[in-house]
């Protein structure tokens, strides 16, 4: 059994702008780079075996304050990173909606098989999501890893530790800067703490849903 820690990256501006990141970037906040430096903190208090990162730049550099502390080699895997939200990426839910009425209704359908022109179907980043989750869990069974990664690849593993239908509305929310525990072995999986942010005290824990990942 291995033990997964996914680690969503710090908050950016386009967080706070509620804009869709996808695969495209946003530098991180002042409170997003304090937010990685609290995770370093926290990390620095636990064993892990190993830390991987999307290559994004804002999982990127939350994982570096983060391996700062620790002293673990980043391993990067563009596996990782969010789901492709093709050409929605950087605009506002009313900027997608007057881009074009029909894409963003049949987007907002949450219609598991649909693809914005561009990006990638939920059913087709949940299987990525699933495959290198898996793959990383084989590679390091029996131990624990840490993956600093993006708030809809938490969503994949939360679906697939508690096989939540991919319509449906994931009843908790992503949680910036947080720690979220599954564990997982040859294919199956199950759910620990989710949104773990004590190292944020109230004070510094921000939360943006599916329209800013």
């Amino acid at each position: 059994m291995t033990q997964l820690i996914l680690i969503r990256h710090g908050e950016t501006l386009w967080n706070t702008e509620r804009r869709m990141q996808g695969q495209l970037d946003s530098p991180l906040t002042e409170r997003g780079i304090w937010q990685a430096c609290r995770l370093g903190e926290r990390l620095q208090a636990m064993h892990i075996d190993a830390l991987y990162s999307s290559d994004l730049p804002r999982a990127r550099l939350t994982a570096q304050r983060i391996a700062e502390a620790t002293g673990h080699a980043i391993i990067d895997d563009m596996r990782l990173r969010e789901r492709h939200f093709g050409v929605f990426e950087g605009m506002t839910r009313a900027e997608m909606e007057k881009h074009d009425a029909e894409i963003y209704r049949r987007f907002m359908s949450r219609d598991p098989h649909y693809a914005v022109p561009g990006g990638e179907s939920p059913a087709g980043f949940f299987e990525r999501c699933r495959v290198v989750l898996e793959e990383l869990s084989a590679r390091h069974a029996g131990q624990t890893i840490a993956i600093v990664t993006h708030g809809l690849v938490l969503d994949a593993a939360y679906r697939a530790a508690t096989r939540l239908a991919l319509e449906a509305q994931r009843p908790v929310p992503l949680v910036n800067a947080s720690l979220n525990w599954f564990a997982c072995d040859n294919g199956s999986w199950s759910a620990g703490r989710w949104g773990d942010a004590d190292h944020l005290g109230a004070d510094g824990v921000t939360i943006f849903g599916d329209g800013t990942v």
